[in-house]
């Protein structure tokens, strides 16, 4: 919870953040090493210099930092695992199900456990579909159209098997589709992240909610063109975040963009962690003002109440929750204590 000076207190919901294995232990190959560095690559160029982790601290942290940086010092009242496969780099994945799982179990009603799937995998990823539908409940699911697989280094959500895949997300109540579009990331390929796939996916399935994560950065306007047609379509900020410190104009140009076209109800926060430590992230945007300039320009009003909207009541809309009761059930956590 963010309390704001005059004792106004801000609902938090990180909606992008991830508990990894990059270690050189769990690397299959070389495009671990390469994947993992990029990503710290993205952490050191982009962070305040006192948020810079060591690098052997990045590769593989433990769950108790996760807890203490998203919520004790993060303000993050939910928090929203994203965790994708990569098992052609990581012997053992770069996500575990099991293991946000859990941390959920342990932190009563502070973590939402997506998962993923790969249509790539056929039938048999059906089948593992609803089995792990079945075991863990997930509400969304993280998508990364980039993943290699065998000789494939990516798929397209307009081809038949990822229908027949968000067919069956649709039948088994999994509505949230985050999709990770637009940075690339080495060695991925750039056109495998190319957002223009939502489009169709989101006009055949107008019953789910497709959140582009990343808001298809550096393809931005592309985004923007999209989601303004398809009503289901939500921007996911993860990865534009950090621009506030290094870029402070660029990401007021960003956020003035999505607000113009795509209003102040589908535009969602997201920390990115571990990439990007969520609390300093919501201390700027707090405290942050448009331009003049890019106010007047874009008409994009980013007062109070759409700040609140970004930092958590969007993503709230989307996951079913009651804020209100929501803040009643943590009061029963075991980290209450920390913020009494």
């Amino acid at each position: 919870m963010y309390k704001l000076p005059n004792g106004e207190e801000i609902f938090i919901i990180d909606a992008h953040i991830a508990l990894w294995d990059g270690s050189k232990e769990n690397q299959l190959n070389i495009h671990g090493d390469q994947f993992i560095s990029c990503f710290y690559d993205y952490h050191t160029n982009l962070s305040p210099d006192e948020y810079i982790w060591p690098k052997e601290k990045f590769l593989k942290y433990d769950p108790e930092t996760l807890v203490k940086d998203v919520f004790i010092k993060g303000y993050s009242d939910i928090a929203i695992f994203q965790p994708v496969y990569l098992k052609e780099f990581y012997k053992n994945g770069f996500g575990d199900f099991d293991a946000n799982e859990e941390l959920a179990k342990k932190y009563k009603n502070r973590f939402i456990c997506n998962g993923t799937f790969d249509p790539r995998h056929g039938e048999r990823g059906l089948e593992q579909l609803e089995e792990n539908k079945e075991k863990y409940n997930w509400q969304g699911v993280k998508l990364y159209t980039a993943d290699w697989y065998g000789d494939s280094k990516g798929y397209k959500l307009s081809d038949p098997w990822a229908k027949r895949y968000l067919e069956k997300c649709l039948e088994l109540g999994i509505k949230n589709i985050h999709v990770h579009k637009g940075p690339t990331i080495t060695p991925l390929n750039r056109d495998a992240f190319d957002v223009a796939d939502i489009d169709d996916a989101a006009s055949t399935f107008p019953d789910l909610n497709f959140i582009v994560e990343h808001v298809g950065l550096p393809r931005l306007e592309d985004f923007c063109w999209i989601a303004t047609q398809e009503k289901n379509v939500y921007g996911g900020l993860a990865v534009a975040m950090p621009f506030i410190h290094s870029r402070p104009r660029y990401f007021a140009e960003i956020i003035s963009e999505l607000l113009y076209w795509i209003g102040e109800d589908r535009i969602l926060f997201g920390s990115d962690y571990a990439i990007w430590e969520p609390g300093w992230l919501i201390e700027k945007f707090i405290e942050m003002e448009l331009p003049d300039d890019i106010q007047k320009e874009t008409g994009a009003n980013l007062d109070l109440n759409v700040k609140k909207k970004i930092l958590g009541e969007n993503v709230a809309a989307l996951y079913n929750i009651d804020i209100e009761a929501h803040k009643k059930l943590l009061k029963d956590c075991s980290l209450a204590n920390h913020f009494a």
